[in-house]
């Protein structure tokens, strides 16, 4: 006899079997054991939750011979053989790829005749979603008034695609997705009937990438048993044949991209990728332990919406404080979006390799949040403090000033002398930069003036932007023209920047402290 699969294998045949639908069952069984039956049923939900199942069970509960407390025996003939899938009285019709007005035509002709054995027939429509326009308007008039021996139960995954007026002639129920927890205790039954040796840790992994679909667990757990028969089938032997990566993992890359450590980062994807790793699932479960986290840091009370255990979560709170809430977002954004690029990337490693990159070097882009970035980065530096610069020491300090001297920190030291011609020039700044291009002009606003060797005059702009603008050969010469206009000498132009995380004063001197000749600080007229 050729192998069965598991989900085919363990097929609930009766109420009791199905998981994680109580309140559905049971209100079933109720209509069955009061006789108030509808004739136009609507299974919506997820796949993998049970809508056929149970419209299968259903439909063996109206038709069984010795029902008991609503539910089939499963014994009689009539049970048999709706199993069996050959009775005349369950018809199930795939949507999918019979979806023409002409597959409907062809039900409302059958339904005219009355079951060969049975009080019911029973139309099961699987994906009725697919059904074109044409053939749901030839199946309103059926399933509004059907004969009493007909029931309809129209099973999709996509209920929002079924037009108002069918929804309108059926009871609808909703299958919600499975919790972990159930998923996991019916795995753990079906490793016990088939005497296998399952590592508690990987059947919960398991019901985990199920995504609340008890079909697809059982199909990953036969996948995973399949490739170890006849050994323990460990956590780590599942994340191997599903492709999936270990949680350790996520939290050293974590660490690696807080610190924007980029050699080590490409590292880490080549490990992964040597070790034959799934890349789609790599950015999918980091993107569910980055909503983990941001769940942590919003509040103290997670531990029954967390499926982690008591270490896991100790650990999930230590690295929920490295990282600020705003950056969160934007990684889970970043990552869902990732996601979906790699479904269809012929390039999945590049891909990724490139948005980590990004998210390493925030300069490499000019986004809003990049900027966001970068900001950080420097606010970290200056909160872990700058490198220390020796103290220079007070000149004319006596013995009695030595100890103050020693722990100060002066501005830098001045060249040895400032040509009148620079004096004149900061003197007369403000009137020699309102002949200038307006663009110029604006950027210098915001800069300040400071003295450099050779008697040259040092514009320190605050930013990367200021100091390429003003810096170009083309704007110094601008400016050392206008000077040149206005004195009648030529002095030359030297463009400086700030560096980041440092001020004006740590690195130059204004113009303004050379004895209090000149107070200067650029304003510019507009």
């Amino acid at each position: 006899m050729s192998y069965m699969a598991l989900y085919r294998k363990f097929r609930p045949d009766e109420f009791e079997d199905v998981k994680g639908q109580d309140a559905i069952v049971k209100t079933l069984k109720n209509q069955i054991r009061a006789g108030r039956i509808g004739h136009a049923y609507l299974f919506c939900g997820t796949r993998g939750t049970g809508k056929t199942t149970v419209a299968k069970i259903f439909a063996k509960a109206v038709n069984c011979e010795h029902a008991a407390d609503g539910s089939p025996c499963g014994e009689c003939a009539v049970c048999k053989a709706i199993a069996a899938g050959v009775s005349m009285n369950v018809i199930e019709i795939d949507a999918a790829s019979n979806n023409g007005v002409d597959n409907i035509r062809e039900i409302r002709e059958e339904v005219a005749y009355r079951p060969t054995e049975g009080r019911y027939k029973v139309y099961i429509i699987d994906e009725v979603h697919m059904l074109s326009i044409g053939a749901f308007n030839a199946l309103l008039k059926t399933l509004e008034e059907p004969p009493e021996y007909v029931i309809f139960i129209l099973a999709t995954t996509e209920a929002h695609k079924i037009p108002v007026t069918i929804l309108s002639r059926c009871q609808r129920y909703d299958f919600k997705r499975i919790s972990i927890e159930t998923i996991s205790a019916r795995l753990r039954e079906l490793i016990d009937k088939e005497q296998w040796d399952v590592e508690d840790k990987a059947v919960r992994y398991i019901a985990k990438m199920a995504d609340g679909s008890m079909r697809d667990s059982l199909s990953l757990l036969d996948q995973c048993a399949s490739f170890y028969i006849g050994e323990r089938l460990t956590y780590d032997h599942v994340l191997e044949v599903l492709g999936a990566v270990d949680t350790e993992v996520f939290g050293r890359l974590l660490r690696e991209l807080i610190a924007m450590d980029v050699h080590r980062v490409i590292e880490t994807v080549d490990e992964l990728v040597m070790q034959g790793r799934e890349l789609s699932q790599l950015a999918a479960d980091f993107t569910w332990y980055l909503r983990n986290l941001l769940l942590v840091r919003g509040s103290d009370h997670m531990e029954d919406i967390l499926d982690v255990s008591t270490e896991n979560l100790a650990q999930l709170k230590e690295e929920a404080q490295m990282i600020d809430s705003d950056t969160l977002i934007r990684y889970i954004r970043i990552f869902s979006e990732l996601t979906n690029q790699l479904k269809y990337s012929t390039q999945k490693r590049v891909l990724l390799e490139v948005t980590l990159i990004k998210l390493c070097c925030p300069a490499m882009e000019t986004t809003r949040d990049a900027l966001l970035d970068r900001i950080r980065a420097i606010e970290k530096q200056l909160e872990e403090g700058l490198p220390e610069r020796p103290a220079a020491r007070l000149e004319g300090a006596g013995h009695d000033g030595a100890g103050q001297g020693d722990q100060a920190v002066t501005k830098p030291a001045l060249p040895a002398a400032l040509s009148e011609d620079v004096k004149a020039v900061a003197e007369n700044f403000r009137s020699i930069v309102n002949d200038i291009s307006p663009m110029l002009k604006t950027y210098l606003k915001k800069a300040r003036l400071s003295a450099g060797e050779g008697n040259r005059l040092l514009i320190v702009c605050q930013d990367e932007m200021g100091a390429s603008v003003i810096g170009t050969q083309e704007h110094k010469d601008e400016i050392e023209a206008r000077i040149q206009e206005k004195i009648g000498k030529q002095v030359e132009v030297e463009v400086r920047q700030v560096e980041a995380g440092r001020r004006f004063e740590d690195q130059y001197v204004d113009i303004e402290d050379l004895g209090s000749l000149i107070h200067m600080e650029i304003t510019v007229e507009d």
